[in-house]
Order: structure tokens, then sequence, then C-alpha cells
């Protein structure tokens, strides 16, 4: 019998579902792939925002991940919201010890509704311990902002903020253009060298795009689980979350979620 492929995420819990850990489980689970998690903070949150947080010990997270990779095993890995630099030096060392491969970091930094969900020293930590084991990080425009120092506003800005990234040690960077103007979004994937990989897709005009960042990089996650080289992980995974984005449901009164499991309408689910 073939090894059902098996990917975790490393994340914060969201009670509403729409990001963080549940997100990256409910999108293994869309994908064909078995999920595990390791949850490093509590926050209370909903559609609306996120109200409070709290961050478990650095050594609890660290234990979570080697129980699981230990006995279950782990194809790939992802992080999500890492909360301070105790837990992100925790994670690094977890990484190097248990010698994961294929790791995804989503470098969450602030939540879409503007709270903090990673301090200064964890930012630094993140740079200088996690980047230089991942295989590829992915940020948003204002993150990727605060990994290369500079400031963002046309694709011209994007290259050149991707090599700085590249600097840290990372593997690929993938810089997602959802923020910057456009009739289109565009994300650029970095490997290094003189090439640029450009993803196009149509932008899609909706309030409820909570968890979108978490999603896809669970999803390039689950397709690296799967076996597929980078470009075409990240690129089946952008068509996803397309797919994700352009189904979303209408639920609570802020953004609400995106539909994981919208393929399901292919077999006539009607979820």
């Amino acid at each position: 019998m073939a090894q059902l492929p098996r990917a975790l995420t490393v994340a914060g819990s969201d009670p509403s579902g729409g990001a963080g850990v549940q997100a990256d489980l409910k999108t293994f689970t869309a994908l064909g792939v078995y999920g595990m998690s390791a949850i490093t903070s509590i926050t209370v949150q909903n559609t609306e925002g996120v109200l409070k947080t709290f961050h478990l010990p650095a050594d609890l997270v660290h234990e979570q991940i080697r129980a699981v990779v230990e006995d279950i095993g782990v194809d790939s890995a992802k992080t999500g919201m890492l909360g301070n630099g105790d837990i992100v030096s925790a994670v690094a060392r977890a990484v190097q010890e248990l010698g994961i491969e294929n790791l995804v970091v989503d470098p969450i930094v602030k939540s879409s509704s503007g709270a903090d969900l990673l301090d200064k020293h964890g930012v630094e930590a993140l740079k200088r311990e996690l980047l230089p084991l991942a295989r590829l990080v992915t940020p948003n425009v204002p993150e990727a902002e605060v990994l290369c120092g500079m400031k963002i506003s046309k694709l011209r800005d994007v290259e050149l903020c991707a090599r700085e990234i590249m600097e840290t040690g990372v593997g690929a960077v993938l810089i997602k253009g959802g923020h910057l103007e456009g009739g289109k979004v565009i994300d650029l994937l970095y490997e290094g060298g003189d090439e640029f990989h450009y993803i196009v897709r149509d932008r899609v005009r909706t309030k409820n795009t909570h968890g979108t960042g978490c999603t896809l990089s669970a999803a390039i996650t689950a397709f690296m689980a799967k076996g597929l080289e980078l470009k075409e992980a990240v690129e089946r995974a952008r068509d996803y979350i397309q797919g994700a984005i352009e189904n979303s449901l209408n639920l609570g009164r802020g953004k609400g979620p995106l539909n994981h499991m919208w393929r399901l309408k292919e077999c006539g689910e009607s979820f």
C-alpha cells in the first residue's frame, strides 16, 4: 500500500475556523494529505479581527513537533503564526534536530485587521534562524517589506526585495501580489539567479478573504508532500486558492472565510 503523504502545520489556532491551524488542516484534507498540527498560540478572533492572543511556552511547541515527527513522520511542513522569538528558535531547533525537509515559512507578522502577531525579536530570529532552513518563504507585500527593509510599490521593487530576502539563505521566495493595485494579482516566485517566475491570476472582487495566506502556504506544503517540484507545487496551489476565493463563504460580520472544500462542487456536493 502506498504511503499517505503527511504534512505538519506549526501555527496558531483560529477559533472561527478560517485561518491558522484550522485552515491548514482543511486544506491538507481537501488536497488528499494527512494533516498534523503543533499549536504555537491560542487566539481570540473571528471574521472581524483578532481580539487576544496567548503564546504557548516554546518548549511545549518543540515537544509537539517532536512527538508527531518521531511517531508518524513528516513529508513536508509549514509554519504560520509563531508569536515571538523564543517560539521561532524552538521551531528552528526542532527542524534541525528532526531533519525536517520541505519547510514552507509563512512569515505572519500582522493579522489582516492589523494586530501584531510576531514581535521584533521574532522577526530577527525568523530571518537569522528559520529562513536558512526553509525551502520557501511566502510573504505578502507588507511582510516582504519587513523582511527586506524596503518599500514595495511596483513589480521592480518586488524583484529587488526577493533578491534581498534570498540573502537570508532561504531556498526560494514567493512574494504574493494581492496588496498591489490592478485587475490582476501578480505573484513572484524567485529561486535565485536571473530568472523571475510570475504567476498571474484574475483578481476576485470579494471581502471574504480571511485565511488566504495560511491556505496558500498550506496548499503548497500539501503538494510538496505529494512529491511535486516547487514551481509546480506553487502553480497548483495558486489554482486551488483561486477557486477557494471565487467560492468563498459569506459567513460572519467581517471578512468571511474561503471555501476550502470548493472542489466538492465538482462531485455534485452543495458545500
